[in-house]
């Protein structure tokens, strides 16, 4: 199980939410949303924090992670974010 962040997606993220290197990223499990592993539950990004990392991946500067605690989600799966340019819109892939 690992977390994956591509350049692009990485980059997306700073420009969109004003990222300076160093910040971290948190990936969490929220409800709603169209989740492909389970029903009626999807990922989130916020700028938090650390306290208890489970997955951590640093990009562009950027520390992207996933606390023990959401690490369920994943089923023993990767997750891999990317930025699909076409669409203009993130892509978090859980295989």
């Amino acid at each position: 199980m690992k977390l994956v962040v591509e350049t692009m997606a990485a980059r997306w993220y700073k420009e969109q939410m004003e990222l300076v290197e160093g910040d971290n990223l948190r990936i969490f499990v929220k409800m709603g949303g169209c989740g492909s592993v389970c029903p009626g539950l999807s990922l989130g990004v916020t700028k938090d924090e650390p306290t208890r990392p489970g997955l951590t991946h640093t990009v562009e500067g950027i520390h992207f992670y996933m606390e023990e605690d959401n690490l369920w989600y994943l089923d023993s799966k990767d997750l891999t974010i990317s930025f699909d340019e076409k669409l203009e819109e993130i892509h978090m892939i859980v295989g």
